[in-house]
């Protein structure tokens, strides 16, 4: 529903810093309701309840305000404080709560009609799908592979090519059950089915990875 009116600042909440949640959530909820094309700037400041100077104040253009829609939607469930390895964390309770994470935004429907979204502007807007991959999936394969690269400097893990490794961490974790999800033939996984998949796939991962198994 539109977001006409916007929540007091209160301390230590700005009141720019409230508005610009107040576009991103307008933005992410238009361009998935009417597309990138069919939302206008002019819909968003609508929706969130601001003008539109205050709009380009924040985001310079649409194509800015898209990246940042998609990377705060990212970072909703995946924030960069996942993506620290403490020294005496255990890897595999690292990854799994990235699998949990990545797993339920995956799943969601924000994300699920993102991706329907992006698929019928890859011939139309091949620009505009490479900005979507930049702000969400090559972010996330840059962060994992962040992890994984110190992972292998502190011993918990062996890896040779960290970018390789985490583009497989996360391709176990969709699996073919969300792809399913996407072309509208499948639900998606919750509750105990959700948490044996990303189990399995976090063992997995660990079983090629782990230095004692590597070394065999």
């Amino acid at each position: 529903m539109p977001n006409k009116l916007l929540p007091p600042s209160g301390p230590g909440r700005p009141k720019d810093l409230v508005k610009r949640q107040a576009i991103l959530d307008a933005a992410k909820n238009l361009f998935i309701s009417n597309g990138y094309d069919g939302s206008s700037m002019d819909a968003i400041a609508a929706e969130a309840g601001v003008s539109k100077l205050t709009v380009y104040s924040h985001f310079t253009d649409k194509e800015t305000l898209f990246c940042a829609a998609v990377k705060s939607k990212c970072e909703e469930q995946l924030p960069e404080l996942f993506f620290e390895l403490a020294a005496d964390a255990p890897i595999e309770n690292v990854l799994l709560t990235i699998g949990r994470s990545f797993n339920a935004l995956i799943n969601s429907r924000e994300s699920v009609e993102l991706h329907r979204l992006m698929v019928t502007q890859a011939t139309q807007n091949p620009k505009l799908s490479q900005l979507f991959y930049e702000a969400g999936p090559q972010r996330l394969l840059n962060e994992m592979a962040r992890l994984l690269s110190r992972a292998e400097l502190t011993g918990k893990l062996r890896i040779d090519d960290p970018h390789c490794a985490a583009d497989q961490f996360f391709s176990l974790v969709k699996g073919g059950a969300n792809f399913c999800l996407l072309i509208g033939c499948g639900e998606p996984l919750q509750g105990a089915a959700a948490e044996q998949h990303v189990q399995n796939a976090v063992t997995m991962f660990l079983r090629a990875y782990r230095p004692n198994q590597a070394a065999r």
